[in-house]
């Protein structure tokens, strides 16, 4: 990828920083009726409890505004903070309440603060053990973007990781593109590291007054990125990456050597979902087409099919068709472009100094973010029940009928009513899950191991 194409294509999506003027309070978590959502989209059946904690990693080159003229890089300690959701017995009504400062470029920030069904320190279910399922955001965003996500995957039986990356403020090119540097140095390795952390507190029966590590069966592990998040992911799941690639290319050669180093060893990853991953677009692909063979694990990719950051037809597309040792899933939003993730932004009163920009960071033009997101926690559930849980019914939620979900159909007499019905295995030839007529506007493309 070029670097006009960088700072055309992703710059103004993806620059966040930190701040605080605008204030607003937003109930996201499983916004719209519940009517209008699909089957596996709506809250399980487990009361959701939070903490944070903040995890130290090993030391980490820093790529400094210095490092692009010398090529030196000094190492730095690395602490990163980790949202938990897991099940709890606490019924509490009162949910947490999860704030966060955005600032596009250099325009005034904004309070997003999102309302949610979590309760705060709550006593993890310890009974028995659940699957651990460990998120990775996008360039430029935090742990609880997707706190929407991570709660309902909580409520429907798992423990969730939702890691903070801590990238770094980008508020010029100049900064954004040090910043971009560190993120494509760090993200599988925090995701690594943090796996690592989280493996051995939970072989120890951790508790020590957080409880989830002793929720955790370390056996069966799902990981999940957004974005960049995707471009670590699928390094962690076993993909080397091509240095040759013009953006890995250009950060200095102690950072290219720390993630050769730190990426080694393999990951006991068991499913692997990637939104929207970012990294093989043919002007910077950051993999070559065997590389993406070494991935084993059972895949869903998530996408827009307009996305024009992470370019859809040559570059996820590219990655899907190339995972060929991998049994994979392929969802793809007709008309949709990149922001396929991530929790509902309101309609907040921007200051009156803010460009177009914003938006365009904050919400699709043509679907509308709770439709997407009720989908994703539909098929994200699936996925992890049949590969974490071996739960094998539901893959006939990801197996559909039609590879166009327009194309579904479900005859009824003249007249009759449904009023809301869920599609189930006796209407085999619709999308299951979902009320007649209300699943379009998608596809699903699947692959099995060797194709």
């Amino acid at each position: 990828m070029k670097k006009r194409y960088i700072a055309s294509g992703i710059l103004g999506l993806l620059l966040i920083s930190g701040g605080v003027t605008a204030y607003t309070i937003l109930p996201t978590t499983h916004a719209g009726s519940p009517s209008e959502m699909p089957e596996l989209g709506r809250l399980g059946d487990h009361a959701i409890g939070t903490q944070i904690e903040n995890i130290s990693l090993n030391d980490r080159p820093i790529i400094s505004a210095s490092s692009i003229i010398t090529g030196n890089v000094d190492p730095a300690p690395r602490s990163l903070r980790v949202r938990f959701w897991y099940p709890t017995d606490n019924n509490d009504t009162n949910g947490t309440l999860y704030p966060h400062n955005i600032t596009v470029g250099e325009h005034d920030p904004i309070a997003v603060n999102f309302e949610g069904r979590a309760i705060e320190n709550a006593a993890a279910k310890v009974a028995q053990k659940y699957p651990l399922v460990i998120m990775s955001h996008g360039f430029g965003g935090w742990a609880e973007h997707y706190s929407n996500l991570g709660e309902h995957i909580a409520s429907r039986g798992y423990v969730v990781a939702s890691i903070d990356h801590a990238d770094a403020p980008a508020t010029n090119a100049a900064s954004w593109l040090l910043s971009f540097g560190n993120v494509l140095q760090n993200r599988s390795l925090d995701q690594r590291e943090i796996i690592d952390h989280i493996m051995i507190k939970a072989a120890q029966n951790e508790d020590a007054g957080k409880g989830y590590y002793a929720a955790i069966d370390a056996d069966k592990i799902g990981l999940l990125g957004y974005s960049m998040g995707g471009f670590g992911a699928i390094r962690t799941a076993g993909a080397p990456y091509d240095y040759s690639a013009e953006s890995l290319g250009n950060i200095p050669k102690e950072s290219q050597d720390t993630i050769k180093n730190g990426t080694q060893k393999n990951v006991p990853i068991s499913a692997l979902i990637a939104m929207a991953p970012w990294g093989a677009t043919p002007e910077n692909r950051s993999w070559q087409a065997d590389s993406l063979g070494k991935i084993s694990v059972p895949t869903l990719i998530i996408a827009g099919n307009q996305d024009d950051v992470s370019d859809f037809d040559d570059g996820i597309s590219w990655i899907f068709e190339n995972m060929t040792s991998s049994d994979r899933h392929m969802l793809i939003y007709r008309e949709a472009r990149h922001n396929i993730a991530g929790n509902v932004i309101g309609d907040i009163d921007f200051p009156a100094n803010q460009d177009f920009t914003t938006t365009e960071y904050m919400r699709e033009p043509v679907w509308r973010t709770e439709r997407i997101n009720a989908i994703n926690q539909h098929f994200i559930t699936a996925f992890l029940d049949l590969h974490l849980k071996g739960d094998s019914d539901k893959a006939s939620y990801l197996n559909t009928p039609t590879e166009n979900s327009n194309d579904g159909t479900w005859d009824i007499p003249f007249g009759e009513q449904l009023n809301g019905t869920l599609a189930s295995r006796e209407q085999a030839s619709h999308w299951r899950g979902f009320q007649r007529r209300w699943a379009v506007g998608m596809t699903m493309k699947r692959k099995a191991k060797g194709e």
